[in-house]
This record gives structure tokens, sequence and C-alpha cells, in this order.
């Protein structure tokens, strides 16, 4: 069965940084796209940021670009999701998840293409 376990979630302060992990087991790694999510209380959900697996595309959204950066190692079946200048605004719920394409519509990731979810790991960024 597939199973998405992240990792790395904390808590720092304002212009701090984290690395968040995504252990990927039980299907294909190879050739799938992976996304990471962010919800926070009371506010819907956001993609953040995704990755082929399989070859060199990735997407960022407008609130984090410049600051996350979404990798992999294939020999690992992880994607990794590197936090830079974390701010107030960042805290939530992050969570990985599997998706089938077109994963992205009007210019966001759309959770409903993303059939396998991991159990979320919390960040919170104190100001």
């Amino acid at each position: 069965q597939v199973q998405l376990v992240e990792s790395g979630g904390g808590s720092v302060q304002a212009g701090g940084s984290l690395r968040l992990s995504c252990a990927a087991s039980g299907y294909t790694y190879s050739s799938k796209y992976m996304g990471w999510f962010r919800q926070a209380p009371g506010q819907e959900r956001e993609g953040v940021a995704a990755i082929y697996t399989g070859g060199s595309f990735t997407y960022y959204a407008d609130s984090v670009k410049g600051r996350f950066t979404i990798s992999q190692d294939n020999a690992k079946n992880t994607v990794y999701l590197q936090m830079n200048s974390l701010k107030p605004e960042d805290t939530a719920m992050y969570y990985c998840a599997t998706g089938i394409p077109p994963i992205i519509s009007a210019g966001k990731l759309v959770a409903g293409r993303f059939a396998y979810w991991g159990q979320g790991t919390q960040v919170t960024v104190s100001s």
C-alpha cells in the first residue's frame, strides 16, 4: 500500500529555515508527481510546491517562490522541501502527496489530482 511519511517540521523564528522530508513507499516512486501542500487552521489548503520525479519539472506557488526549494533523492524515494526565510504566515500543517496530471490549473496545484497523502508535519514560525 502507498505510504507517505513526512518529517522535519518544528518551531522556528521568523527568518529561520527548516527542511521537510517525505519518504514514499508501497509504489513505483519513479516518474511520479509529488507535491507539498499546507493548511493553517481556518484556511484553505494551499499547494506550495511540486516536482516530477522522472524529470526536471518543478512548481512553486507565488507565496513561496524564491524561499522554498523542492528536491528529491530517487535512491531514497524521498522528496524534500527546503524552506528558507520563513515567515509567520508560513505556519501550517504541511502535507506531501502524490498526484496524477494534470496537477496544475489556473496556475495552482489541484489537490483533487493528488490521491495519496501523508499524515502531515507541523511548521510553526514565530515573529
